[in-house]
């Protein structure tokens, strides 16, 4: 696993030893940034169920200003700070990590960008849904997810992309 393009292109990532992570494809993971490149540069980004930090890592890669961590495990999340020191102090200083299942995490203010791309076998959309407060006006959200895409309250779908198991979504606040 590597990032796939920016400052950091072809870093390699570590990928935690865990059963319920499931890092994304190479191949959904350039789709899905090509999908989000006209909302990376200068974005604040919200990386939900961040697993190895890969996607978020990816944000910071192509131009975002900053990038918040959430990952419930904390035996996970110390990937994710692994990976994040394997890059250099302009990361470190650019990005944050939290321990804390999503349900109970509490934004100290709101993003551009939040992606989340969570364990499909226990996908709760009601969790998705309450991500879309914690979007500026007009953010975007990326979801992950099997399946057809969710409807949400608040939240317009942009558009939606089917890759193998995996579908990914791009909505924006209303």
């Amino acid at each position: 696993m590597q990032i796939i393009s920016g400052i950091y292109k072809n870093r390699p990532l570590k990928s935690p030893m865990n059963e319920k992570t499931h890092p994304m494809g190479s191949r959904e993971k350039l789709a899905l940034f090509n999908m989000l490149l006209p909302y990376l540069e200068g974005s604040v980004v919200l990386d939900a169920y961040a697993g190895s930090g890969a996607l978020g890592l990816e944000a910071l890669s192509r131009g975002a200003k900053f990038v918040t961590f959430v990952e419930s495990s904390g035996k996970v999340a110390k990937t994710i700070k692994e990976n994040i020191r394997s890059l250099d102090e302009t990361a470190e200083e650019n990005s944050e990590i939290i321990v804390r299942e999503i349900a109970k995490f509490q934004p100290k203010e709101n993003y551009d960008l939040i992606i989340a791309d969570p364990p499909y076998n226990n996908f709760h959309p009601e969790e998705i849904e309450s991500l879309a407060s914690f979007l500026k006006p007009a953010g975007i959200l990326a979801l992950s997810h099997p399946g057809d895409a969710p409807t949400f309250s608040g939240l317009s779908l942009q558009k939606s992309h089917t890759y193998a198991a995996a579908t990914i979504s791009i909505y924006k606040k209303s």
